[in-house]
């Protein structure tokens, strides 16, 4: 089979594909839901990371969808990285995945079926490594490739962790470093040195599953992960959802190495610019270094939690000993009005 550059066959990188916030505040404008339950704990009201469903014995179902179009040019490791993106939401509310179905869009004129095939056993050999089947799918023939899971988990919901319950006076931390928005954008220009690719790659691939080990802590108030409206978003989310403000240390926001060299070559994804045009109004002033950061749209993207100041030390020995990584990137703070407002500081 010849080689095939995936990314040549995407309008867009993995979650930098996303629609914008601002436009997908549109779409869903004065839609509500017509079916009231009271077992639907988290559901379209919410800007959470999936659906939650009570069964009435303490558990709850968590249901959510992830797909995108290629981040990388080698179909294993796009069904690979798809399936780790999808998992990460019932991961970040506390979860355990049961089983997931794929979600396939491919243009079979332009694309052999091999090299979705290929695509397809990525993604259940992730599954298979979270202990979960792949358990059937749904296909279109389609002019751009996509491809995702609809995933299906449990919660005890003594343990769900949501996005809207961080409480003033809490650390925020984050467990990977930014910047993959940028590097997928500079491998699809042909750009990208090969470290960096490899580096990117890991990060994605590297599960969340440690949330369902962190849910179980109290003094956590709130998780949530970072994707597709990169972390200035999913924390103006987080703030807005728990009627809070946030200051981000912008010096200890942790980073790729190298990621100054892409800025410099503006590999910058389509998605970083609508990002900003979606919420820039409710941060302070950034330069374009910390724009093109903190905007920079994730796949796979690290945890987002808020921690009471009180328990950090506990916590950051909590993960040490589990093995998890973990960078303190700024405070909640009680709001100070009616617009959510993130600010920076100097570490």
């Amino acid at each position: 089979m010849e080689t095939i550059r995936l990314t040549q066959f995407s309008p867009g990188s993995g979650c930098g594909c996303k629609i914008a916030p601002k436009v997908l505040e549109e779409i869903l404008q004065g839609q509500t839901s017509e079916l009231v339950s009271p077992n639907l704990l988290v559901g379209h009201d919410e800007k959470d990371d999936a659906a939650v469903y009570d069964l009435g014995n303490g558990t709850a179902l968590v249901s959510t969808t992830d797909f995108f179009t290629p981040i990388v040019d080698d179909p294993y490791d796009y069904g690979r990285i798809a399936a780790t993106n999808a998992l990460s939401d019932v991961y970040a509310m506390g979860g355990k995945p049961l089983l997931a179905i794929a979600i396939l869009g491919w243009p079979v004129d332009k694309l052999p079926a091999q090299v979705a095939g290929i695509v397809v056993q990525g993604a259940r050999a992730v599954c298979t490594q979270n202990g979960i089947p792949l358990a059937g799918g749904h296909s279109i023939d389609i002019q751009d490739p996509v491809f995702g899971l609809a995933v299906t988990g449990i919660v005890e919901i003594k343990y769900l962790k949501r996005n809207s319950t961080a409480t003033p006076g809490c650390r925020i931390y984050l467990t990977k470093p930014l910047g993959i928005g940028m590097i997928s954008t500079a491998e699809k220009k042909g750009l990208a040195r090969a470290e960096h690719l490899l580096k990117a790659k890991d990060l994605m691939l590297r599960s969340n599953a440690a949330g369902s080990l962190l849910a179980t802590l109290p003094y956590i108030t709130a998780m949530t992960d970072v994707t597709g409206f990169g972390l200035a978003g999913h924390l103006l989310e987080m703030c807005e959802g728990s009627g809070i403000d946030a200051t981000i240390d912008f010096d200890r926001v942790p980073v790729i190495d190298g990621i100054e060299e892409y800025i410099k070559l503006n590999t910058i994804p389509g998605g970083t610019y609508r990002n900003f045009k979606s919420y820039g109004e409710k941060i302070s002033p950034l330069d374009h270094y910390q724009k093109m950061i903190l905007c920079d749209p994730q796949t796979s993207g690290g945890l987002l939690l808020a921690v009471e100041e009180k328990h950090t030390v506990e916590f950051e020995t909590f993960c040490q000993e589990h093995e998890i990584s973990f960078f303190g990137i700024g405070q909640t703070l009680p709001s100070a009005g009616n617009i959510v407002r993130l600010a920076l500081s100097k570490a």
